[in-house]
């Protein structure tokens, strides 16, 4: 039923990678997807993508203070060498501390700029520079938000089951990623749409908050990516899964004992259109309804 829609899909899908630097010189990566949607060099994605870089903000002052501590302390000529080095290493500091991070939008780099952000909605819009428009062969349209029928078949897209190591280069600042990162490969799933949610306002009032549900989850890697029907045409943005209790525990036997197993379905919420259009409309973004 997808296959010439994921062909499709898979034009205007892309990879996210997200890289950050501990204060341990350790290096982690994680990715999500987005999706190229005008010639422009706009795309969609999830808000939440951003968190990696939050956190490199937050623990930016935490850092500062650190360092502060550590040189005053070396500054001190009160103190000799060995009591120095003592009081360094018991200077307190969070091994999960990101001295620094990077983001990898499909390509070398390109950075996202224009960034507008609905965090309620999970809703991130941007525009990636430098931009080719020829590179990408199909943009996607958009599915009125009054024609969302419950029952109807979609399918999730991203890239999830992709293992990413890279190295920080101290010389450059930069990171590297392996010869075996790329090409990231994508990865469907399918499911129905069962329920829509209204889940109030924005802080601000300006926006409904809205998401779709699917009878799949969203798989890790799949964050940011489209949920698309036959057609190719965009019904939300894959954003969250969720773990629905079925109200049943059927028991087992494990070595001599009876257990109760707790049995969930495991559910994908997405980013409603009307969400989406919305914040293109309000920010002069084009698009095409499907």
């Amino acid at each position: 039923m997808f296959s010439k829609a994921y062909e499709i899909a898979s034009q205007y899908t892309a990879p996210v990678i997200i890289s950050s630097l501990s204060i341990n010189n350790e290096v982690q990566c994680h990715g999500g997807a987005f999706v190229y949607l005008n010639n422009e060099g706009w795309i969609l994605s999830v808000a939440h993508i951003f968190n990696t870089r939050n956190k490199c903000e937050k623990d930016s002052k935490l850092l500062t203070k650190y360092y502060q501590e550590i040189k005053n302390i070396e500054n001190n000529p009160r103190i000799n060498l060995h009591t120095k080095k003592k009081k360094i290493a018991n200077v307190k500091k969070d091994p999960d501390w990101v001295i620094t991070d990077s983001y990898f939008w499909g390509n070398d780099n390109v950075y996202l700029e224009d960034i507008k952000i609905i965090p309620e909605a999970d809703l991130v819009i941007g525009r990636l520079d430098p931009f080719h428009p020829k590179s990408v062969k199909t943009y996607p349209k958009l599915k009125d938000p009054s024609e969302l029928k419950p029952g109807t078949s979609l399918c999730k897209l991203g890239f999830p089951f992709h293992q990413i190591n890279a190295v920080y280069d101290n010389k450059t600042g930069g990171f590297q990623f392996d010869q075996n990162a790329f090409p990231v490969p994508l990865f469907p799933i399918d499911g129905i749409l069962t329920r829509i949610f209204l889940c109030g306002k924005t802080k601000d009032e300006k926006y409904d908050i809205k998401f779709i549900e699917t009878s799949s989850p969203g798989l890790l890697g799949q964050s940011g990516g489209p949920i698309f029907d036959s057609n190719a045409t965009i019904w939300g943005i894959q954003s969250h899964t969720s773990c629905l209790p079925l109200g049943f525990s059927p028991k087992i036997a494990k070595n001599g004992k009876d257990i109760e197993e707790n049995q969930f379905i495991n559910v994908g919420y997405g980013i409603h259109p009307e969400v989406i259009i919305n914040l293109l409309t309000d920010n002069g973004v084009k698009f095409e309804l499907g």
